[in-house]
C-alpha cells in the first residue's frame, strides 16, 4: 500500500477498534492509542482481560461491539490474526491495520477479497505523524 492510500485511510477514519489494547502504559499499544486519541479518533478497546483501557470501556471481541468500525487495528501476534480478520469482515470494518511487526499475507488476501483495505507491518501512529502530522489545536 502506498503513502497516498494510507493517508486516505487515516483522513477518512473516525472509529478504530484496537484489538489487543493494553492497560499497561509501558506497552506500545497503549502509547499508540494515547496518540490516536489526541488526534481526535474515537477508540474502542478490544481486550477480554481489561474492563476498560484509557478510561474507555473495553469489549471482549469485535462481535461484541455490535457495529461496524472504520479500522480494526491489531496489536496481537501474527499467528492469531486470521480469526481477528474473520471478525473484522463479519462486523463490516473498512480496514484491517496490522501494526508494526505484525503481518499475515493469507489473512490479508481474505480481507481484501471481502472488500476491506489492508495495511500490514506499519505503525498507525508513525504513519499518521509522518503523513498528516500531530494536531495541536485540541478544543
Amino acid at each position: 500500500m502506498n503513502d497516498g492510500e494510507i493517508q486516505k485511510i487515516l483522513e477518512a477514519t473516525r472509529t478504530i477498534a484496537v484489538v489487543g489494547l493494553s492497560d499497561d502504559p509501558a506497552k506500545a499499544s497503549h502509547g499508540v492509542a494515547r496518540y490516536l486519541l489526541s488526534q481526535g479518533y474515537q477508540l474502542i478497546p478490544v481486550n477480554p482481560t481489561s474492563p476498560e483501557v484509557l478510561g474507555i470501556p473495553s469489549f471482549p471481541d469485535l462481535p461484541a461491539l455490535g457495529r461496524p468500525v472504520d479500522v480494526v487495528q491489531i496489536f496481537r501476534p501474527s499467528a492469531v490474526v486470521p480469526p481477528i480478520v474473520d471478525q473484522a469482515i463479519a462486523i463490516g470494518a473498512g480496514t484491517v491495520w496490522m501494526q508494526e511487526g505484525i503481518a499475515h499475507p493469507e489473512a490479508a488476501r481474505k480481507a481484501e477479497a471481502a472488500g476491506l483495505r489492508v495495511v500490514m507491518n506499519r505503525c498507525m501512529m508513525k504513519e499518521h505523524f509522518r503523513l498528516i502530522g500531530p494536531r495541536r489545536d485540541r478544543d
